[in-house]
C-alpha cells in the first residue's frame, strides 16, 4: 500500500466500508419524503416570455443576444405537476439517444443504478468496475435546457460502500452530489433543473474521489439549447478514461487469475496501465462475438459525423485526434453556445471535460480516433471509424495500393 496522496486516497480507502462515516447528506424531503410522481400528462406548446434585455442595472448576458436565465427564483421543484413526464432513454456507449423534438421544457426521469460488474479491460485481463447501470462508461442522457431532471440512484453495491452522483450540468453544491449520496440498498430521488445547454460530464464524487472515478464511475449528459441541435447522420458516445490495474497482490484464487485490481500507487503517479475509450482496450476496434458488442463504428463517406467526446481522467489530458479527418466544428470544452472552432486538426479535452465535434469523411477507409499523446496508443487509446463509399481519386490518389506498416495498430 503506498503512502498518502490523492487527497489521503491511501488511508480513506480503508473508510469506505464503514457506513457510519460523516458525510454530507440529502434532506428528509429528497430521501425519504419526496412527491409521489407526477402523471404523465400531454405536451404543452406554450413558453414562457423571454426574459428582458439587460440594462445597466442587470448583469450582462452570457452570450450575445442571450438573456440570462433562471435569476430570479421560481416554482419549487417539489411540485412538477406541471410538467409533461418523459422518461429518459439511457444508452450504452457508443451509443446515443435520439434528439429531442420537444419545443417546452419536460420533467426528464432517469433511473441510475451503482452495480458492482466484472469487465473485461483487454483481450486477457478483466477488472472489476463500480459501475453505473452495469457499463464503462456509464449511461449517455439526452435532456433540454429548462427540463427537471429527476435523478433516481439505486446503491446495489453490497460493500457498505455509499455513492452518489456529480453532475457537471447542475447548477448548486457539488452539482447534486450531497443530494445523491446513497447507501448500500437504497434509493434516493433528486431533481435538478437544467439551466444552461452544452455537453457534460457525470462522475462519483464520494471520497476517495480519485479512486471512485478511476473505477470506472462516470458519464456523459447532452443538455440540448431550446432550439435543439442542427440534424446530422450519425452520432456516437465517445469517452476517454484511464485503469490504473496491477497484478492482485498474495494468494489468488486461479478463478481470479486474470482479474486486474487498482494500484493506488500508479494512480497517485498518474501513470495508467491502460488509457481507453469506452472502457476497454479495443472498444471501438474490435468487435467482441460473444456478445455482438465492441467494434469500428460504421459510417458512409459524405455524411457528417457528430462525435460527443468526452475525457473521465481522472487525470490526464487528452489531446483528440482522428486521423484522416479535419474536424469542420469543434464545440470546444462541450459550449454549445458560442460558434464553434472551424477546420480543427487536434483539440484538447480535460480531465472532467468534453467536446462535441463534427466531420464529413469524403474518402472511404478507416479514420482513427487517438489521444495524440501518441504513447497512449500502446495503453489502448485507439478507436476506428469506416466509412464506406466510392473511391475519391479527385482527393486521395496514388499509383500504388494502400500498404499499412507492419503491426500498425493506427491504419487498416
Amino acid at each position: 500500500m503506498m503512502a498518502m496522496g490523492v487527497a489521503g486516497v491511501g488511508a480513506a480507502w480503508y473508510i469506505y466500508a464503514n457506513p457510519q462515516r460523516v458525510l454530507p447528506t440529502a434532506s428528509a424531503a429528497t430521501r425519504s419524503g419526496a412527491p409521489a410522481s407526477p402523471p404523465i400528462i400531454s405536451e404543452s406548446s406554450a413558453r414562457a416570455p423571454p426574459a428582458p434585455v439587460a440594462t445597466v442595472t442587470q448583469p450582462a448576458s452570457p452570450a450575445p443576444g442571450k438573456p440570462v436565465q433562471f435569476q430570479s427564483p421560481g416554482r419549487s421543484l417539489a411540485d412538477v405537476s406541471h410538467l409533461p413526464v418523459e422518461i429518459a432513454q439511457l444508452t450504452a456507449a457508443p451509443d446515443v439517444p435520439p434528439p429531442i423534438r420537444r419545443k417546452t421544457a419536460a420533467l426528464v426521469k432517469a433511473d441510475v443504478r451503482v452495480d458492482v460488474v466484472r469487465l473485461p479491460i483487454d483481450a486477457i485481463y478483466e477488472y472489476e468496475f463500480w459501475s453505473f447501470n452495469g457499463t464503462v462508461p456509464g449511461p449517455f442522457i439526452r435532456a433540454r435546457v429548462g427540463d427537471v431532471l429527476e435523478v433516481t440512484l439505486t446503491n446495489n453495491d453490497a460493500s457498505g460502500m455509499q455513492h452518489n452522483i456529480d453532475f457537471h450540468a447542475v447548477t448548486g453544491p457539488g452539482g447534486g452530489a450531497p443530494l445523491l449520496v446513497t447507501d448500500t440498498g437504497k434509493c434516493n430521488l433528486s431533481r435538478f433543473r437544467l439551466t444552461q445547454p452544452g455537453l457534460f460530464i457525470y462522475h462519483c464524487s464520494v471520497e476517495p474521489l480519485a479512486v471512485h472515478v478511476a473505477n470506472g464511475m462516470y458519464g456523459m449528459i447532452l443538455v440540448e439549447p431550446e432550439e435543439g441541435l442542427p440534424p446530422v447522420d450519425r452520432e456516437f458516445y465517445v469517452l476517454q478514461s484511464e485503469i490504473y490495474a496491477e497484478d492482485p497482490q498474495g494468494e489468488v484464487d486461479p478463478a481470479d487469475s486474470k482479474l486486474k485490481e487498482i494500484s493506488l500507487d500508479a494512480l497517485d503517479a498518474s501513470n495508467p496501465q491502460y488509457v481507453v475509450f469506452n472502457g476497454r482496450v479495443g472498444a471501438m476496434t474490435e468487435r467482441d462475438e460473444s456478445t455482438g458488442q465492441g467494434g469500428p463504428l460504421k459510417v458512409k463517406t459524405g455524411e457528417t459525423v457528430r462525435l460527443f467526446v468526452g475525457n473521465a481522467g481522472p487525470n490526464l489530458t487528452s489531446a483528440f485526434h482522428v486521423i484522416g479527418a479535419i474536424l469542420d466544428r469543434v464545440y470546444r470544452e462541450g459550449d454549445l453556445k458560442s460558434p464553434p472552432a472551424m477546420a480543427v486538426q487536434t483539440t484538447v479535452v480535460p480531465p472532467g471535460g468534453a467536446t462535441m465535434v463534427e466531420f464529413q469523411p469524403l474518402v472511404p477507409g478507416t479514420y482513427t480516433i487517438v489521444d495524440h499523446a501518441v504513447i497512449r496508443v500502446s495503453k489502448g487509446a485507439v478507436g476506428f471509424i469506416n466509412a464506406e463509399g466510392p473511391d475519391r481519386p479527385d482527393l486521395y490518389y496514388s499509383t500504388e495500393p494502400p500498404r499499412p506498416c507492419p503491426g500498425c495498430s493506427t491504419h487498416q
